[in-house]
């Protein structure tokens, strides 16, 4: 298995987990991106079976990205893009307040770039769960402020009497979160979802002679 990432912080954490469930004999690590070039510093084409990009092509060149997936893999190449907001964003508390939001159309854009590709792409939607906590008021506040941006920054006395009349107590208070980090005393009374398309489909490149 061949584990890319441009991050050598990101690295760092596999190498720890690599180390600590003793699989350096099953994952190679390598840094990289989706700007760099791959025939240079990437895995050899048709190097893998599988080629998978999870919630990770952020680029200015998708149908590149898509491209070097498909080169890499032998048999199947699939890529998890969110289909409605950011998932920085609660869509329930945006629409609540009255603040706009803009959803991402990067799923529907691969998709018709790997149909001029040649490729087949089957699309499944699924959506994952969120729950933000928080110790107070302010701290609730604080945290989905960050949600407010690109002309929405008027709209935090909104968001504050919206946090006022949907917080409750958490029952998991203390407990680790999704990070392991500590949740807090409070939530809101819904739970955040983000929607994810997980697009796959068989490598139309063929391998080179």
């Amino acid at each position: 298995m061949i584990a890319a990432d441009f991050s050598p912080a990101m690295l760092g954490t596999l190498d720890a987990g690599i180390e600590y469930y003793g699989l350096a004999d099953r994952i190679t690590p390598l840094e990289l991106a989706w700007d760099d070039d791959w025939d240079l510093v990437g895995p050899v084409a048709k190097a893998v079976d599988v080629a998978f990009a999870s919630r990770s092509v952020t680029t200015t060149n998708l149908k590149g990205a898509l491209a070097k997936l498909d080169r890499t893999a032998r048999r199947r190449c699939a890529v998890t893009m969110v289909a409605n907001s950011s998932p920085r964003y609660d869509l329930h508390v945006m629409n609540a307040i009255g603040a706009s939001v803009t959803c991402s159309n990067g799923f529907v854009y691969a998709f018709n770039i790997l149909i001029q590709m040649g490729a087949l792409p089957q699309v499944t939607y699924f959506e994952s769960p969120r729950r933000d906590t928080f110790d107070s008021l302010e701290a609730g506040v604080a945290d989905f402020s960050r949600m407010l941006e690109h002309g929405n920054e008027d709209k935090i006395d909104r968001l504050r009497d919206y946090i006022a009349q949907h917080m409750i107590e958490n029952p998991h208070a203390g407990e680790p979160g999704s990070k392991g980090v500590p949740q807090g005393r409070y939530m809101l009374d819904h739970v955040r979802k983000v929607r994810w398309a997980f697009i796959a489909w068989e490598p139309v490149s063929a391998p080179s002679s």
